[in-house]
């Protein structure tokens, strides 16, 4: 009998040990992941098993947000859960993040987690707040990448970016404290300008017929900070630069991303894109015709990219299985931001339209979240942060600015679990693709938009009616109390928030 109480007791214990034991983290942010180009999110454009792998084990943020769409000032916030005028990093012009500063990983190592951070960081400053990290040099390059390492040297690794990122990810698992829980976050430079495939997946895309999206002649009536701009597909867009189709071998040899290569990767890139490039110039195209090419060229080689980028994120999934780590794992993926995929006519990011405004956002918490749900709440990168904190046990700092969404995804989830009505933007950066800079408000219908600097004015749109954003509803009589009470809880997000900048330049 005391054998078989024996034998319960123990089974209780091993039970209340396991149910204890904190989760593991890991945050996997990709560049400019357009949630267009997502299976999980209704894609057409390519399969993403790994990413739809997420999706059914997990919970997939249909309505996730970025602060400020842009890639260094977006890191910035996953860290310290705090908005770009509060953590000092606003824009990628000077880009010089201040790392004494409070983060979330740091918080983690106090409390016995062991860190790291592989891949793309672009905060300018080394990282802190890390028991390990390597980061790729600035950008990063695609192919055969420059690292920096902890001890401040800088080494070349032979290899696709992606494919390294994640063989230097499996390594520090490898020999990791096993005793303690550990938080990895991979930074991926993929699916970053200027979209450089691996090699294994040159002309995965060539048979696929791309419709240009509905609004790519986009004219901008009526929207002037849209009509400025330079990102569009049509005059932007380089043809050699962005896509590839060099006239003269001595211009590919000049360009950073392609003499890096080596000779057997160089022979398979100018294998490829020489077919390309001569099929192309037989076309002679001009007009709408050049332009539909452009996009046609640009989601091949965008969407190829992005393959590369689901495989290893498949790889990393793979490792958890075969070490026995998914169980206690979060699993974490998000874009810095989104992208625009042809719509407006544009590419890149910036604006507070919904394109690159939303990011893909979907976790893995076994046993917590059920698999396969969809969460419709307004949440924010900003909002990482205080999550992974309250997952792990971690009490939260008063200064954070996001919260955590955590009541709102779990099996635990109660139904006085508050969520968001409305959501807060500011982008600063003035300067490359003539974006002018801009702060907003967005709730479940409606966005409005003050725009300032470059362009000064007000856009307002009525989501439901117009979901693509074209017809700016600002000043029409109709909308005038909407436009007042908008502006009202605007101020008040602008308060809440401390962004006196915001603030000084309501009207």
């Amino acid at each position: 009998m005391k054998t078989g109480y024996l034998l319960v007791a123990a089974f209780f214990i091993s039970f209340l040990s396991i149910a204890q034991k904190k989760p593991n983290i890991l945050i996997i942010v990709s560049d400019d992941h357009a949630y267009q180009s997502i299976s999980a999110y209704g894609s057409k454009l390519m399969k993403t098993p790994a990413i739809d792998r997420l999706a059914a084990e997990g919970v997939k943020f249909d309505r996730a947000y970025v602060t400020n769409s842009i890639c260094g000032p977006s890191r910035a916030v996953i860290l310290t859960g705090k908005y770009s005028h509060v953590n000092g990093f606003r824009d990628n012009v000077t880009p010089q993040f201040e790392g004494r500063q409070q983060t979330f990983p740091k918080l983690l190592q106090q409390n016995g987690y062991e860190t790291a951070w592989v891949g793309k960081w672009h905060l300018g400053t080394k990282p802190t707040g890390f028991n390990f990290w390597q980061i790729l040099v600035g950008q990063g390059h695609y192919y055969n990448p420059d690292f920096l390492n902890m001890d401040s040297t800088v080494i070349r690794v032979e290899g696709y970016a992606a494919n390294v990122i994640q063989n230097t990810a499996e390594q520090w698992l490898d020999n990791r404290d096993t005793s303690k829980p550990f938080c990895l976050m991979i930074g991926h430079n993929a699916v970053h300008r200027t979209w450089f495939p691996d090699t294994t997946d040159l002309g995965a895309f060539d048979k696929e017929n791309f419709h240009l999206p509905a609004n790519f002649n986009d004219t901008y009536s009526g929207r002037e900070a849209a009509r400025v701009q330079d990102m569009s597909i049509e005059k932007s867009m380089r043809l050699d630069y962005d896509l590839k189709m060099y006239d003269d071998p001595g211009k590919m040899d000049k360009s950073p991303m392609i003499n890096r290569m080596n000779p057997s990767q160089r022979k398979k890139f100018e294998s490829y894109y020489n077919n390309v490039y001569q099929d192309f110039k037989s076309r002679n195209l001009t007009g709408e015709e050049l332009a539909r090419w452009k996009y046609e060229r640009y989601m091949r080689d965008y969407l190829a990219t992005a393959k590369g980028l689901d495989r290893n994120i498949g790889k990393m999934l793979d490792y958890l299985d075969k070490h026995n780590l998914a169980q206690n794992t979060i699993v974490i993926y998000l874009s810095d931001q989104g992208f625009y995929l042809g719509e407006h006519g544009w590419f890149d990011k910036r604006f507070m339209y919904e394109e690159s405004f939303r990011t893909p956002m979907l976790m893995r918490y076994p046993g917590k979240v059920r698999p396969g749900s969809v969460n419709n709440d307004l949440v924010l990168n900003l909002d990482i942060a205080p999550t992974v904190l309250e997952a792990a046990g971690i009490a939260r700092p008063a200064d954070l600015q996001g919260q955590s969404f955590l009541s709102l995804i779990t099996s635990e989830k109660q139904s006085s679990a508050k969520s968001r009505n409305a959501i807060f933007y500011h982008y600063y950066e003035n300067g490359e693709h003539a974006v002018s800079p801009h702060f907003g408000i967005r709730t479940n219908r409606y966005k409005l938009i003050r725009f300032y600097n470059r362009v000064n004015g007000w856009e307002l749109y009525d989501l439901d009616q117009d979901p693509h954003e074209m017809n700016n509803l600002y000043g029409k009589k109709e909308y005038s109390k909407v436009t007042f009470r908008l502006k009202q809880d605007l101020r008040k997000l602008i308060r809440q928030y401390n962004d006196s900048e915001a603030e000084a330049l309501m009207d």
